[in-house]
């Protein structure tokens, strides 16, 4: 019989607005918390750093796949390429950058982490050339 006092208690309930508006700001909250941290949410400043982000990182990624083919067409690729796995890890880059390699036709300057990103292709394709061979 107390259950059925209990059910008639929460029937019979009529909550205050201040109570109703307390209600539905904690639920606005706990939406907010939920959707900014779990739920993938970002501000609109977010979005442009992270679509700025990728798009540097698609322009670094095109330049670096151009400056592998011109450096494996260009002439003396393999002592470009001995030069280039003889050099400093930290000079690779550079030495890319000022051959030109990173720099795609019709532009004055290299892109941004494309000689690094060449580099390190080119590396990888010589070991797999190295270890397939």
């Amino acid at each position: 019989m107390a259950g059925s006092a209990s059910g008639a208690r929460w029937q019979d309930y009529r909550a205050s607005k201040t109570v109703l508006f307390w209600c539905c700001a904690a639920s606005v909250v706990a939406t907010l918390i939920v959707g900014f941290n779990w739920g993938g949410w970002v501000t609109g400043g977010s979005a442009g750093k992270m679509s700025d982000s990728a798009a540097a990182n698609a322009r670094a990624e095109l330049a670096a796949t151009i400056c592998v083919t011109r450096f494996m067409g260009g002439p003396d690729m393999t002592g470009q390429l001995a030069a280039l796995k003889a050099s400093n890890s930290w000079s690779r880059d550079d030495l890319i950058d000022k051959a030109g390699w990173s720099t795609p036709p019709g532009l004055d300057k290299p892109i941004r982490g494309a000689a690094e990103l060449c580099a390190k292709q080119l590396l990888e394709a010589k070991a797999a050339a190295g270890t397939a061979g």
